[in-house]
This record gives C-alpha cells, structure tokens and sequence, in this order.
C-alpha cells in the first residue's frame, strides 16, 4: 500500500479484469491544464486544488526549494466533512472557534499534492524553465477548521532558490500572470489587493495573489476558493465541459453569489 493508499483509508487501485483501464489512462482534473478531448478525468480534492492553484507557478518556474513547501490552509466545516466520529464538527463547538484537523502528515490530500506540484516541475523541466529535479520534494500541511460554512484560504510558501532571488518582485509576479493568461476563472490580483472567501462562494472562480517576504527569503503563494464548487462540484463541470467539447464556462459563474 502506497503513500495514499495509507492516508486515504483504502484503495483505489482500478480493476482491470473488469474495466480494461489502467491508472494511467485518468489524468488529474485540474480543468485550466488542456483537457480537450479527454474523456477520464479524475477530480482533485479542494485542499489540493486551493495549494496547486497557489502555487504551481513557482515550482514550475523553479522559484523554490522544493524540500521546503509548507502550506497552512483556513478550511470551512464543510471541507472536513460529516464523519461522526470527528469532533468538533457541530455547529455549537465552531462558531466562535479555530482547530487545526489531520496534522503531522496524516492528512489523504498530501500525496495529491505532492503529485501535482511535481507534474508543474516535470513540465516546467521539459519547457526549459526549471532546471532542478523534483525528487525529493516535500510539503508540510495543515489544515485550520475556521468558523465558516465553506471556503478555503491556503497560504503556501517556500524558500526562494537561486533563480528566485534573482528575479524582483514584478519579475516574480508575472511568473504567475503568465501562468493563469487566458484563464476565465482564475483571477491574480492586483499587487497588494489579498483574497478573500466570501468573494468566490457560490462560483467556480479562484482568487490568486503572490508575495515575496525578501528578509526571510521566502515567496508566498494565496488563493481563495469555495470548496463546494471551485473545489469539488464545479471544476468536475468545467473539466467536464472540455472533455466534450463544450464551452469552457457553461453551467459555471465567477460571481460569488452564496450568502
């Protein structure tokens, strides 16, 4: 049993007697990546998709030190679940309240992340752009449980690496501009302008930021989506949507509209 097979509980091997499909006939769905055409996609989970949209760019660019990714996550109660063996979960123990959940490495998201950053550097690598081999690479995670319904905020860093350090700070954020170019629900904000949950609830939209902490050497990577949608429901509708060759947006808002 493999690394996610162990944090996600059991295993997802697919039956290939039964189905004539490898795993590696999926790919992730990750919808702003081409799709076109494709017709098993395999939906991310919203943690996982909240730290890539964040930071993808810099390890694809190889920004960072990619044995020194840590990412901090405020997730709303509906991202942990309805296990009634967990506490915390009632409405009464979280208003008014903040608890970090599955810490120390255990949390079933981790693996998925690590997979999808190392495919950014893997492509970043065959494009030229990121010369350093992903092996090794590593991610601290921690979930917070926030007192919101839904939402997530994820907060990702890592130290700068030598090519980081010498790019100024514009030079760092059209990393990302580039990234996300033509991307209809993917937003970078304006320098200084952070995002902000309540802003995407209830839409398929992503709020993106970056910022470079020069003095501890490190580059911080934000984004901000609904995890009900962007995070789950919603990007399995674009991934759709490409998959059938039907326009990118159909069925899908940027507007947050959920109260």
């Amino acid at each position: 049993m493999g690394d996610g097979e162990a944090l996600q509980g059991f295993s997802h091997k697919v039956a290939h007697s039964e189905s004539g499909l490898n795993e590696s006939d999926w790919i992730d769905g990750e919808p702003h990546s081409d799709k076109q055409g494709v017709k098993r996609i395999a939906g991310p989970g919203c943690n996982v998709t909240a730290v890539t949209l964040a930071f993808q760019p810099a390890v694809a660019e190889g920004l960072v030190d990619y044995g020194d990714i840590l990412a901090d996550l405020a997730v709303g109660y509906s991202g942990a679940g309805k296990n009634p063996k967990r506490p915390g979960l009632l409405a009464a123990e979280a208003f008014g309240s903040a608890t970090p959940y599955s810490v120390g490495g255990v949390h079933r998201h981790i693996p998925e992340i690590v997979q999808n950053l190392m495919h950014a550097s893997q492509a970043g690598a065959v494009n030229g752009r990121c010369e350093e081999d992903p092996v090794g690479m590593t991610v601290a995670f921690t979930p917070i449980l926030v007192p919101m319904a839904r939402g997530i905020l994820a907060v990702v860093s890592a130290r700068l690496s030598d090519k980081g350090m010498t790019l100024d700070n514009e030079g760092i954020r059209s990393v990302w501009h580039e990234a996300y170019r033509g991307e209809r629900f993917i937003r970078v904000l304006d320098e200084g302008c952070m995002p902000a949950t309540a802003a995407v609830l209830g839409s398929n939209a992503a709020q993106i930021q970056v910022a470079v902490d020069r003095r501890a050497k490190r580059l911080y990577g934000f984004a901000a989506i609904d995890n009900l949608d962007r995070g789950t429901a919603g990007q399995a509708l674009q991934s759709l949507n490409l998959a059938l060759g039907l326009p990118e947006e159909q069925g899908l808002t940027t507007i947050g509209v959920a109260p």
